[in-house]
């Protein structure tokens, strides 16, 4: 499984110089640790984000790689988003990311 780090790094490498998402977003690894992107800058420190998704580092992973579908997800309470208008509008902008990560 990846770590932390190298979760981050991949992040890095598909968000470049900006992520396109317009609003801060962090994931929330449930103990494991975090990863805020804010533009361009994808790092590991807790902070404020617009959008925070709270799951764990193996639904992370299973929504990166396809293999879980995000909605379902939410249904099922695998995943807890901190406001659902901010996930809506960036829906379309988080699944272009995490096909990066593939």
């Amino acid at each position: 499984m990846a770590t932390l780090q190298e979760i981050t790094d991949k992040i890095k490498t598909a968000v470049g110089d900006d992520s396109g998402l317009g609003k801060s977003l962090k994931f929330d690894l449930k103990g494991e640790g975090v990863i805020l992107i804010d533009g361009g800058s994808v790092t590991n420190e807790d902070g404020p984000a617009d959008l925070t998704m709270t799951l764990s580092k193996e639904d992370f992973l299973a929504i990166g790689a396809g293999s879980l579908d995000p909605t379902m997800a939410v249904m099922t309470g695998k995943l807890k988003l901190s406001d659902m208008g901010a996930a809506m509008a960036l829906q379309s902008k988080m699944a272009a990311l995490f096909s990066k990560l593939r």
